[in-house]
């Protein structure tokens, strides 16, 4: 009987046990951290050691906080931006960043996400990151951001750099792959006048060699008629005998594969067909 009252005493404490914890699980390129609560006996607070991928049995008062290890895409768009020349100009920022520590980061800034963005970005990064941007846009003309991709790589370059020197003062635990600055869009009003200054420009370009054509012709024409004058000084022909030279010349071609009859006289009427 006391054999079995034990046995029962183990079950029971067993279950309770097993009731009493939950397991943690985090999923591959992802690490969990544990935050204790203990309800009577010990200190809580965060775990220094993460739950890497596989299961860990934790008290059912201890949460856990999934923080993402890969690297993750921020985007950020941009609207009005005044350059240097005063034309205020739209793009998209896109940065690709990935966490170093997920402990210091839980502990110290929060993995929480709102929307789309972190919470730490949004209140550690985000506006020095936006006052970079627009300061760096301003040393720049609405042409040079908008057409030379070399403006573009300046701003990707000051950008990042300030970037970094704030990761590094407030101490988030990330790391900076990339950031990249789209292409910048002028107002529709400065696209618009952009396209009718093009047309504006193929019109007149289209007129430049319309008249280079008309040039060349009446050179052409000048030195046709220059030679052909030298040639009735030459030959001793007025006007007259060298249009009628002429008359003959295409009569001549126009005969030359076949026989032509050629009737003289303003008013000669033909009586047959002298097509053949």
């Amino acid at each position: 009987m006391n054999r079995l009252k034990y046995v029962v005493a183990v079950v029971v404490v067993l279950a309770l046990g097993a009731a009493a914890c939950r397991t943690v699980t985090p999923d591959a390129g992802h690490e969990a951290v544990l935050v204790r609560k203990p309800l009577v006996f010990g200190s809580g607070g965060v775990d220094t050691t993460p739950v890497k991928t596989g299961l860990k049995y934790v008290a059912f008062t201890t949460s856990s906080v999934d923080v993402n290890m890969q690297p993750m895409r921020i985007d950020a768009e941009f609207t009005d931006l005044m350059t240097s020349d005063g034309v205020p100009i739209d793009f998209h920022a896109v940065i690709t960043l990935q966490v170093t520590d997920s402990v210091k980061l839980v502990r110290d800034f929060g993995a929480e996400r709102t929307g789309p963005v972190p919470g730490f970005w949004l209140r550690n990064l985000d506006q020095p990151f936006r006052t970079a941007v627009r300061d760096s846009v301003k040393a720049h003309g609405m042409n040079e951001m908008a057409i030379q991709a070399t403006a573009a790589e300046m701003v990707d370059k000051v950008v990042t750099e300030h970037l970094l020197q704030i990761i590094k003062e407030t101490g988030v635990p990330v790391r900076i792959l990339d950031v990249s600055l789209g292409r910048a869009n002028p107002p529709d009003a400065i696209l618009h006048q952009r396209v009718e200054t093009a047309a504006q420009e193929q019109r007149i370009n289209t007129e430049k060699q319309k008249k280079l054509a008309e040039d060349q012709r009446k050179l052409a024409e000048e030195s046709r008629a220059a030679a052909d004058q030298a040639y009735n000084q030459k030959m001793g022909l007025n006007t007259e005998q060298y249009v009628a030279l002429q008359a003959i010349q295409m009569q001549r071609d126009v005969c030359a594969k076949g026989t032509c009859t050629f009737i003289y006289g303003a008013n000669a009427t033909p009586m047959l067909n002298l097509r053949q």
